[in-house]
């Protein structure tokens, strides 16, 4: 590419997020390290920064418009029009549906599901007036179903439908919209899951590997690198399709 082009990566304060992020930066792209908390994005734009590429530190609520919309424009300015976009923000409010609150399913919803569509919409216009861009959605395996979290599948499920959806609406404009679902990843994330269940983490993660087909669990990175892909020039034909990185078959 004659460019370089600008990434936006949510969620990237740390985990897969922080792990796509650099993985985007060392394929040369300009990357937006976008999180809650722009203090909690250092470690990941000194990182890449570290390694000679560029980054910038952007707090954004996801689910709220204004946010949103300050966010993009400070990447827009301080790093160039993005054109590429990793849908990745994402919490967790697990519990069984009768223990469930309002609360906890709205929060899930907004991040996910309403940050996702706010990102995506307000990003799009810097990938139609390029007629270039690459959207990657987060999903997951239990888009699939899984017990106590009715309000996590149903986002993540979701996002399956959003994926499909704007490969139709957004190809005509050079665009590619695909969803990587992730199979359990070691991450904060889990490990918090098994100090919630009262098991040690190495246990978790070992029970988990047993039901694997390849015999371990992931790593942030190896989510990393199907996105790097997607993001590709020679991926241009690859849109509407959801991946399951879970080291076997899901679906």
């Amino acid at each position: 590419m004659s460019e370089q082009r600008t990434a936006i990566v949510t969620g990237a304060a740390r985990g897969i997020g922080s792990a796509i992020a650099r993985r985007l930066a060392a394929d040369g792209l300009a990357v937006g390290v976008l999180d809650l908390d722009e203090r909690a994005c250092s470690t990941t734009v000194t990182a890449i920064v570290d390694a000679g590429g560029r980054a910038l530190a952007v707090p954004v609520d996801v689910g709220d418009e204004q946010s949103v919309a300050v966010a993009v424009d400070r990447v827009a300015a301080d790093l160039g029009a993005p054109t590429v976009l990793v849908n990745n923000a994402g919490i967790t409010r697990d519990n069984l549906l009768f223990r469930m609150s309002t609360e906890d399913w709205d929060a899930v919803m907004d991040v996910h599901l309403r940050g996702s569509f706010l990102m995506s919409r307000a990003v799009q216009v810097h990938m139609v007036e390029a007629a270039w861009g690459r959207i990657v959605n987060l999903s997951s395996v239990s888009a699939l179903g899984n017990r106590g979290q009715a309000n996590y599948a149903a986002a993540k499920a979701g996002l399956q439908g959003f994926t499909k959806t704007l490969a139709i609406e957004l190809g005509r404009y050079g665009v590619t919209v695909n969803a990587i679902a992730p199979g359990f990843i070691e991450t904060e994330m889990t490990a918090a899951t098994a100090e919630r269940m009262g098991v040690p983490f190495e246990d978790f993660k070992a029970a988990a590997a047993a039901q694997i087909p390849v015999a371990r669990v992931g790593q942030p990175e190896d989510i990393a690198a199907l996105a790097s892909f997607f993001v590709r020039e020679e991926a241009g034909f690859v849109s509407g399709q959801v991946v399951y990185v879970a080291g076997g078959p899901r679906a």
